[in-house]
């Protein structure tokens, strides 16, 4: 038996897998659109209301009662934000950046809330200057996610390493983290909204989701290194220059 006869059934459950994980998110997607026009509307009037009663509110104990609504209520509205752009994904603008200066920004945004919770990070970046055609604003927030998840993964301390790198192709963004890590068996399912790792330490969901999203729309993708360890290490791939609906495919 040949090669190509022996990884013929290989490759064809990988097809059925990947056509059955495809049908998931896109009914997962028709959910997440009609839920988020469902609960933002109640989570918009709950967050004018109290901010309206604020105003007038001169009791501190009440007044802690209010912000508390109304933070909670943007909190809601945020996550509901994230559905919104997995379940309808914005058409990336492509312009001309530099890899280096679009993950610095991300860097720069998340390195308050690391400071905060008393976590290292750094940037290990590739010694040349890597130029590539996406739209930087989408990318930043993608690595941003990826960050975010890394410290939510740590709580506390640790250490995170955002690694670049470039083929003649393609410009990865690996985030590692030195926290409890991601059991193989949740490598596929991470990416997927509303699942919850926080058995394992991590967080939501929505993020990492987001991050896909964003990888998808450029024709690129992310995924767990599960080669990686101990720890997680999480890579976002984005083509150096735009691929076609045929091509990302």
């Amino acid at each position: 038996m040949t090669s190509h006869d022996t990884n013929a059934p290989s490759a064809q459950f990988n097809d059925q897998r990947e056509r059955l994980r495809n049908e998931k998110l896109q009914s997962l997607k028709r959910l997440a659109y009609g839920a988020s026009h469902e609960i933002n509307n109640p989570l918009a009037n709950i967050a004018s209301r109290a901010q309206a009663l604020l105003v007038d509110e001169a009791n501190p104990d009440r007044r802690h009662e209010l912000a508390t609504i109304y933070a909670q209520a943007m909190r809601g509205h945020e996550m509901i934000a994230d559905l919104m752009l997995f379940a309808r994904p914005p058409q990336p603008q492509f312009a001309p950046c530099q890899l280096g200066a679009v993950v610095q920004d991300a860097i720069d945004q998340m390195l308050p809330l690391a400071k905060l919770q008393e976590t290292e990070l750094t940037l290990i970046a590739a010694e040349h200057a890597a130029n590539l055609t996406a739209d930087a604003n989408l990318v930043t927030l993608a690595t941003c996610a990826l960050i975010r998840n890394a410290l939510e993964a740590l709580k506390r301390g640790g250490k995170i390493e955002v690694t670049l790198a470039t083929d003649e192709e393609v410009a990865s963004i690996a985030v590692q983290d030195d926290g409890p890590g991601i059991a193989d068996d949740q490598a596929e399912i991470v990416f997927d909204p509303f699942h919850s790792g926080r058995e394992a330490g991590r967080g939501l969901g929505f993020g990492l989701s987001k991050c896909w999203t964003i990888a998808q729309a450029h024709g690129g993708d992310a995924y767990v290194d599960t080669a990686f360890g101990p720890g997680a290490r999480i890579v976002l791939e984005i083509p150096l220059s735009p691929k076609s609906n045929s091509e990302s495919k």
